[in-house]
């Protein structure tokens, strides 16, 4: 019998995160983490694996990996992406040009144009024409599909994106032109929308098929080369849906990884909830360049309006708000004398100034060093040490500026990033007509428990948890995610004369559809299970709500009590399913959590933090005793991350290592 140890890896743009599970005799978690390598990511995560050991193990035991990346996301970003030809027919080939012509600035009289996603000469037109009704109109000629594959061999791109009118009800056109180009082309990537993202919208499913295209040749050389230097390893990789799929499936459909990581936070916080009872969390993940902020209501809520930079991303993720306030962020003075912290981070290289690796920008993490709520001689990933003197330089510039000491300055950053941050959670909550203090407030990331009671203060929030293994909790909860596929098909059906059956064979169409890709991918029929929901919305709007659906009556009560709770309002007018989705997953291996061990604690000295009168407890994380409860002010240090009890808070650990805080009087 076959041993296996599961490894969930989170790839960031600051470090890279491990987390080992190893199954037999016991259950048993191991951690690591290692500053990212954005040149060479995959050595990273083989620096990782041979460090934890896993680079030798026996023939008897196999490597699983569950990994997370920011390689797609950061190509977006970076605009490092593969030169792609964009196949429409004729007459819009301007569709991603045009875009929906919303201002980028809505008060701006005057803004600098932005260059197209493909530019004019790479946006070739295609003969035949598919109707409205699904009817083919024009035929898409043999000799046309010719002259197409011939003018691709001149126009030296890598990759190929095919947007055709109403594929979504007839793709036809769409895989002869793609199975052409495969044959006459074997070295282009080719990504037709039919198979990326089957729904109305010719501009969101045009953007997500050119996604998809342009960084297609980006994830699969990525994956290539990870996979050949990982041997007989099984390679799994987290989708933006917060479940898993095959290497191989992430290479084809790679506009599905853009919130790999992040969601892998959210199915951790999943997973421990159902350990501790509770299902409404308003998490915020801060990491070393951005922070996402997210609502959990039960489950895991699910979007198709995501971005990413100025594109729309309509493939289903999780539904995530990113701000740039992470521990890199990086803290300046404005024209107007004012103090501002982000977007622009110090990101992995150099990294904060008190990295002693050549950063020179004042950031979050150098104005908590230089507050003390960070221990000088705390020693990072990579082996690196906080350096507190370089910290003060990089803060000495923005003090001279504003007329402040370089501890008033190194406060107000903090408190600038703090707003930003209950401003997103804001965002995701209280605008959606959620209560706050009816979800418990979780901190993770390497950043995120320096802040976390701050930010409780100012969401009025009374308790708060740091969970175990805060500071690599994506990494976590890549071992916790199912492996699935969700498939959508457009139908904008009208309830007022629906065929309730009719609805019914559609969704099985697509749940056949997924659990045939699944079994390829080696699972059993017996293991998959299926979920259905409707995209819904009153006739003559233009923005939907995704409901669950079991039957009609039971959807379009869900869909009015969700539009009262979201909008206010809702209505008697008849209703209509734009977006059917169908959602087939194998659950994860179960496990739970170990309990934790009191161990030995170093004595460490107390700190002087600014703005407490007296010097500050320093506690191991691992020096807790279950239920053991401390006041704030206090710090309580681990591999990963730091924990900043603020005075009026006070902490206990539960059993399986969970930080609790809440406020005194609560």
């Amino acid at each position: 019998m076959t041993d296996e140890i599961l490894l969930g890896v989170d790839a960031g743009g600051t470090f890279t995160d491990f987390v080992c599970l190893e199954l037999q005799p016991s259950p048993r978690l191991r951690v690591h983490k290692t500053l990212s390598n954005p040149v060479n990511p995959e050595q990273a995560i083989l620096d990782g694996i041979a460090a934890l050991g896993l680079d030798q193990l026996p023939e008897s035991t196999r490597l699983h990996i569950i990994h997370g990346s920011t390689v797609a996301t950061n190509a977006v970003l970076e605009g490092k992406l593969a030169k792609t030809a964009l196949l429409c027919n004729q007459g819009l080939t301007d569709v991603l040009s045009l875009a929906r012509q919303t201002r980028p600035e809505l008060y701006s009289l005057e803004f600098s144009p932005r260059p197209p996603p493909v530019p004019e000469s790479l946006c070739l037109p295609v003969a035949g024409r598919i109707a409205a009704d699904g009817q083919e109109t024009e035929a898409l000629a043999d000799e046309d599909i010719a002259r197409l594959v011939d003018q691709l061999r001149d126009k030296d791109v890598s990759a190929v994106a095919i947007n055709l009118l109403f594929s979504f009800l007839d793709d036809s056109h769409e895989q002869r032109l793609a199975a052409a180009i495969r044959a006459g082309c074997p070295d282009l990537f080719v990504s037709a929308s039919s198979s990326v993202l089957p729904v109305y919208k010719e501009y969101e499913r045009g953007i997500a098929t050119w996604l998809n295209a342009s960084l297609g040749p980006v994830v699969h050389g990525y994956l290539s080369r990870l996979q050949s230097r990982l041997g007989r390893a099984l390679l799994q990789v987290m989708q933006s849906n917060a479940e898993t799929m095959s290497a191989g499936s992430a290479a084809e459909l790679a506009v599905n990884l853009l919130l790999s990581g992040p969601a892998g936070g959210l199915t951790a916080l999943q997973f421990l909830g159902q350990q501790i009872g509770c299902k409404r969390f308003l998490s915020f993940d801060m990491g070393g360049t951005s922070t996402d902020v997210a609502l959990i209501d039960g489950a895991i809520s699910i979007t198709t309006e995501g971005r990413i930079d100025r594109f729309p991303v309509a493939v289903p993720m999780v539904d995530m708000h990113t701000i740039g306030a992470g521990g890199g962020s990086i803290a300046y003075v404005d024209g107007g004398g004012m103090l501002q912290v982000g977007p622009r981070s110090a990101g992995a290289d150099p990294g904060p100034a008190c990295y002693g690796r050549g950063g020179s920008d004042a950031t979050v993490t150098d104005a908590n060093l230089i507050l003390g709520r960070l221990l000088p001689t705390a020693r990072l990933a990579g082996e690196l040490q906080l350096d507190l003197q370089a910290a003060r330089r990089a803060m000495a510039p923005l003090a001279d500026r504003t007329g402040l000491s370089v501890e008033e300055v190194a406060q107000g950053i903090v408190e600038i990033a703090n707003e930003h941050m209950a401003r997103a959670i804001r965002f995701i909550s209280v605008n959606r007509g959620f209560d706050p203090q009816d979800f418990l407030l979780a901190s993770f990331g390497g950043a995120g428990a320096l802040h976390v009671c701050a930010i409780a203060e100012l969401m009025q929030m009374p308790e708060a948890i740091v969970p175990v293994h805060g500071g690599l909790l994506s990494a976590l909860g890549m071992l916790a995610a199912s492996q699935g596929r969700q498939f959508t098909r457009t139908v904008n059906y009208r309830l007022k004369s629906a065929d309730e059956s009719q609805l019914i064979a559609w969704f099985r169409e697509l749940q056949a559809d997924a659990e045939s890709q699944l079994e390829a991918e080696g699972l059993r029929p017996e293991q998959l299970k299926a979920q259905w929901r409707a995209e819904m919305r009153y006739c003559g709007q233009s923005y939907s709500l995704n409901v669950p659906f079991e039957n009609l009556a039971g959807a379009v009560e869900s869909f009015r009590a969700l539009h009262e709770q979201r909008y206010g309002y809702c209505l008697s007018s008849d209703t209509e399913i734009v977006n059917l989705r169908v959602n087939v997953h194998a659950e994860r291996q179960d496990f739970d959590l170990p309990q934790i061990e009191t161990q030995q604690g170093n004595e460490i000295e107390p700190l002087r933090v600014y703005g407490c009168d007296a010097a500050v407890t320093v506690r191991e994380r691992q020096s807790l005793a279950v239920d053991e409860s401390l006041s704030g002010p206090l710090i309580i240090t681990e591999y990963a991350a730091t924990t900043y009890v603020a005075p009026g808070w006070r902490v206990y650990i539960d059993a399986i290592g969970n930080l609790r805080l809440q406020r005194h009087g609560t």
